[in-house]
């Protein structure tokens, strides 16, 4: 496994501040992410994790330092990297397979319309949207509409997946079915996937690492948590896992003190360019299973055992 696939240099992001000088929203930021990971980055709004994302799609350049994917240094948007945005984008004059297909002739310039039309079919039905090919996005709700967006940017087979809090304006039900789909189609097809989020529960389920900033301007990475969950966990058990407080503890502990305090009690020995690997372990005791319950014996009704008379 490369464990640089994403190598993230010392970049910084800074603005014009009003009346004269710069903000600097972060500054010297290192990250090695592997081939294959699922990456979720946590902290409060203004720490600069949209603009990290940005970056990495090419669609913003760093004012210091420089993204490299896969040996080569980002310097544009390109269709190696994927992105999903909050909302779903879909060209609303499209229909679904339109929508897909478009994608993948952007990514396939000589490919037949047959050719691109089976593939666009192949995506929409990943992600369970077989039978709505023909739809526009006015005709979707907003969980399809969003499945859409996934299907789109699976379709051009990028080497990245870039996912800007993609679930957060779902209702919850929705949220945690995509999040299931998200989970299935990457676990199954290897996709990296660089994804911000402001939930610590969605992070825990979806990440195997989860990437902590501390609060801006001048933000940093405090640490990189190592998810300790089994890779194939599951939604309705995940909270009986010997570990799930400890992680889930440790992340809430971070965004509602130490990310605030963390520049001025500095751990000994950090260092910006090797952000600290933490497993957090020791969790309270694992709630046990519920105890089966015993089958009730019922007797028939005489017209169902019987036969009407």
């Amino acid at each position: 496994m490369n464990e640089r696939f994403i190598s993230i240099e010392g970049i910084a992001r800074r603005y014009p501040a009003p009346g004269g000088g710069t903000t600097t929203i972060f500054e010297d930021l290192w990250l090695a992410v592997a081939r294959g990971e699922f990456v979720c980055v946590i902290g409060h709004s203004g720490c600069g994790k949209t603009s990290v994302l940005n970056i990495l799609a090419g669609l913003e350049a760093p004012s210091e330092g420089v993204v490299v994917v896969d040996g080569q240094a980002i310097e544009g948007p390109s269709l190696d990297r994927a992105v999903i945005f909050q909302g779903h984008a879909l060209l609303p004059w499209r229909s679904v397979i339109g929508n897909v297909g478009y994608a993948v002739s952007s990514r396939w310039r000589k490919a037949s319309r047959a050719e691109i039309e089976e593939r666009a079919k192949r995506f929409i039905d990943l992600v369970g949207l077989k039978g709505n090919e023909l739809k526009k996005p006015a005709e979707l709700s907003g969980g399809m509409r969003q499945r859409v967006g996934i299907a789109r940017a699976l379709s051009i087979e990028p080497k990245i997946m870039l996912m800007d809090e993609p679930f957060s304006a779902l209702d919850a039900l929705t949220r945690g079915t995509l999040q299931d789909e998200v989970r299935r189609i990457c676990t199954s097809t290897g996709q990296t996937v660089f994804m911000i989020t402001h939930d610590v529960d969605e992070a825990i389920y979806l990440a195997d690492k989860i990437v902590l900033m501390t609060n801006g301007p001048q933000a940093m990475i405090a640490e990189v948590v190592e998810n300790p969950l089994p890779k194939d966990r599951a939604r309705d058990t995940i909270h009986r896992e010997g570990d799930y407080y400890a992680v889930r503890n440790h992340l809430v502990d971070f965004l509602v003190a130490r990310s605030k305090t963390f520049r001025d009690e500095m751990p000994a020995g950090y260092d910006q360019r090797k952000p600290p690997l933490v497993r957090p372990a020791g969790s309270l005791p694992v709630e046990p299973a519920a105890p089966e319950r015993p089958v009730a014996k019922t007797i028939p009704f005489p017209s169902v055992a019987g036969g009407r008379d």
